[in-house]
């Protein structure tokens, strides 16, 4: 048997007069279900009474970009609200839970809408790529200008000692190592993917090769040089050619298998950075990455100990010493870098490979090459053949 119930208030008037007002109702819908219904408006309260109205819920309402969380223990009308984690939101009052922003958006800082992600990448327009563009200019100038020194004072004692080929060959291999850094600025696309990593091992495998053959030159001139030596037969450009193409070769070797079984090629990172998708290159296969890396470490390692081994050679023969600091500098730039690269993410990753291309090959260039045209420019009576003569005659 089912009842209705009107919600009444007892109004006093002014003529002391008491008179009902209906101001709600309690209605049974079905067996299990009552529906209430108020009119606060309606509602008249004494004059005296200034307290605030009583609430009906345990709690206040869940603002948008929150969500309600039922105490544990208490009614359902009792719960807390915890605002929305980064990424997600709630649009509703009350809400039950907070949603999930699309891939390509972000929650705004109230977290109660989705806004879209800007695209980023290391561009020729912001300043950190405008630095590193205009230092890979400045290097590059710099080594066209060591080269062209060498080329005019081509047959002279400094740049005859010590396979003049050689030392062009670094140089051509430093001033691409430089121009390579401008293929990871800018927006990666399918070409610049392809090239960047491969190009760039390849031809510092060339540059490290060219700084070995030097040095294993100077340790077969210094052993060939004792009377009966039979080192004298790998004198020349046969063995310095072989060490640099055969060195080479395993990286091109390495980076072709690398194409050939899984390239490179444009993506985008749309999770590494909350309010960004990052355009980067995907490099395919992270071991053929870090095995053309290793590569080149290990060419490194080859170099600086040969070089470290033959330093103490006499004066004539006084380049290891160059070569050993430059390869320490080399060295310690790629050891820092694979720390450094791991630990950034986004468009600073690319930026940190790039400043150990500059500071490696600038250590190569400085180390090896400064002291040189110090010599050919600034100290010509130094650059004659029988001043050579005198340093190895005293050892000096």
């Amino acid at each position: 048997m089912a009842f209705n119930f009107d919600i009444v208030n007892w109004v006093k008037a002014r003529n002391r007069s008491i008179v009902r007002v209906n101001v709600g109702r309690v209605e049974r819908q079905s067996s299990s279900e009552i529906k209430f219904t108020i009119d606060q408006d309606s509602i008249v309260w004494p004059r005296w009474f200034n307290e605030t109205l009583p609430r009906s819920w345990c709690t206040e309402t869940c603002r948008p970009g929150s969500a309600k969380v039922v105490k544990e223990g208490q009614p359902p009308c009792c719960y807390d609200c915890a605002p929305c984690v980064e990424g997600t939101v709630s649009t509703q009052e009350d809400a039950s839970h907070c949603q999930k922003c699309p891939e390509d958006q972000h929650s705004n800082k109230v977290r109660d809408q989705c806004v879209p992600k800007h695209v980023t990448f290391l561009s020729y327009e912001e300043p950190l790529g405008i630095i590193l563009n205009t230092l890979t200019l400045v290097f590059s100038f710099i080594t066209s200008l060591v080269l062209g020194i060498f080329i005019k004072y081509l047959d002279t004692p400094v740049v005859k000692a010590n396979n003049r080929d050689l030392s062009y060959l670094l140089l051509v291999s430093l001033l691409l190592s430089f121009l390579s850094s401008l293929l990871f600025i800018g927006e990666p696309r399918e070409v610049t993917c392809l090239l960047r990593q491969t190009a760039f091992s390849i031809i510092f495998s060339i540059a490290v090769s060219s700084v070995l053959a030097k040095t294993v030159t100077v340790v077969v001139a210094f052993m060939a040089s004792k009377p009966g030596s039979r080192m004298r037969r790998w004198l020349g450009k046969s063995l310095a050619n072989s060490i640099v193409f055969a060195c080479s070769g395993i990286q091109v070797g390495i980076c072709t298998l690398w194409l050939g079984i899984s390239p490179p090629f444009p993506d985008s990172d749309r999770h590494s950075q909350t309010e960004e998708i990052v355009l980067q290159c995907n490099e395919g296969s992270v071991t053929m990455f870090y095995t053309a890396l290793g590569y080149m470490g290990l060419l490194s390692a080859i170099c600086f100990t040969v070089a470290f081994l033959a330093r103490k050679l006499p004066g004539a023969f006084n380049e290891t010493k160059l070569i050993t600091f430059s390869m320490l500098v080399f060295c310690s730039v790629w050891v820092s870098f694979v720390p450094s690269y791991l630990s950034t993410k986004g468009k600073y990753m690319v930026a940190v490979q790039v400043f150990s291309i500059l500071a490696s090959s600038v250590g190569l260039l400085g180390c090896i090459f400064l002291p040189k045209c110090y010599i050919i420019i600034l100290r010509p009576h130094l650059n004659t053949k029988e001043h050579l003569m005198m340093k190895q005659k005293f050892g000096i």
